[in-house]
């Protein structure tokens, strides 16, 4: 397995009147992202809260190209991003999710205390295939055929990037002490956004191995896209014996419409196994 320090280019608010982070998602154009009550579009270019739908955000969230998912309690709604619509509502997986994600043309469902990713029938909510962690899943996210996972116990979080088909771990990226992920998605470029739960930040994180803007026309560097004079952005790293100087400038909403893009997706055949990870020490579960 390889291990590094995850490099964080981009952080995001906190914005007005949100406390905390409970699920990201990306439709091309905006980060979405759950705040309780309310799912926001952030756009990752000028760093300002654009536009807000009211409706129970309290998890994860996904965009299949048309529409947002939520999960809120025991369902996952079905959203019309441009009239903030519930259309309809299935069932969540017993154990409650911390996490969604569209792929293969399914919802893919991260659950905290069970530790397991399951992937789930849009229309009817049925497992049809399950992946299993030994830390609680926070956030879950495909991008070019790799299926990647955020994990939080206590103040110890990391993002990992599984095998789909044996749930091997074959890379972890360490986030600083005390920063938590709460929610994960990929940009379908070299970003990997991430929910900072109680912080009521987003942060994006470089997917390791990927070449910016500058060398392969994909993704624009986080300082380079940073348009708004309002902020300022820096690509920042952590290690062991350096700190990571966080940028905390709020930012003032205002109100625009979505774009809806097509998303990532990817294949796999559908059956249940076992992610095989080394052993570690493990916080105490704090129920975070």
């Amino acid at each position: 397995m390889k291990r590094s320090a995850a490099e964080i280019i981009g952080e995001y608010g906190p914005f007005p009147g949100v406390e905390r982070v409970n699920g990201v998602t990306y439709d091309g154009r905006h980060v979405w992202f759950a705040s309780g009550d309310k799912l926001n579009a952030l756009d990752p270019d000028s760093g300002e809260k654009v536009r807000a739908i009211d409706v129970a955000a309290e998890a994860g969230t996904a965009f299949d190209g048309h529409h947002l998912f939520q999960l809120s309690g025991d369902r996952i709604q079905k959203i019309d991003p441009n009239t903030g619509r519930v259309l309809t509502t299935i069932p969540a997986p017993a154990g409650g999710g911390a996490g969604l994600a569209w792929a293969e043309g399914t919802l893919w469902i991260g659950q905290h205390r069970n530790r397991k990713i399951h992937q789930l029938d849009p229309h009817t909510g049925a497992v049809l295939r399950t992946i299993e962690s030994n830390r609680f899943v926070t956030g879950v996210t495909w991008v070019d055929g790799e299926l990647w996972h955020a994990t939080l116990e206590g103040d110890v979080s990391d993002l990992r990037r599984v095998d789909p088909q044996t749930g091997e771990v074959l890379e972890r990226l360490d986030m600083p002490p005390g920063l938590r992920v709460s929610g994960l998605e990929s940009d379908g470029g070299d970003r990997l956004f991430c929910g900072g739960e109680s912080s009521g930040k987003v942060r994006a994180v470089r997917r390791p191995g990927r070449r910016s803007a500058s060398s392969s026309g994909s993704v624009i560097p986080a300082d380079a896209t940073r348009r708004s004079p309002k902020r300022s952005s820096r690509a920042m790293a952590w290690s062991p014996t350096g700190a990571l100087t966080p940028d905390d400038s709020t930012l003032n909403a205002s109100e625009t419409t979505p774009a809806a893009i097509a998303v990532n997706s990817t294949t796999g055949a559908s059956r249940s196994v076992q992610t095989e990870l080394a052993p570690e020490a493990v916080p105490g579960d704090d129920g975070t």
